[in-house]
């Protein structure tokens, strides 16, 4: 089974805010198996004219488990937290690879 990644493009306007859904979203990452792999941090665009401004990426066993975090009141209840602290939060979930490492 292939695992999955969440990447978000976010924009923070309120940090102090926001910092209420960063101490709450790790609970539901972790209760459905994900983890962080990319937090914010420095970055570097190498191709084409996308900049960021903040990129968060998260993987999970598979497809399922990162819907079911999606979905989850745990993190309905992390999101609510957020709400008013970005410009824009853009989040999209991929599969991934399904080969030998």
């Amino acid at each position: 089974m292939a695992v999955a990644y969440i990447i978000v493009d976010m924009k923070v306007t309120d940090p102090e805010q926001y910092k209420l859904y960063m101490a709450a979203a790790p609970a539901a990452v972790k209760a459905h198996g994900g983890e962080y792999l990319v937090r914010g941090g420095k970055f570097e665009t190498l191709e084409g004219d996308w900049t960021p401004a903040r990129v968060a990426m998260l993987r999970f066993p598979s497809f399922d488990n990162a819907k079911a975090f999606y979905d989850a009141e745990l993190y309905r209840a992390a999101r609510a937290k957020r709400e008013g602290a970005t410009e824009f939060f853009n989040m999209v979930l991929v599969e991934g690879v399904d080969a030998p490492v």
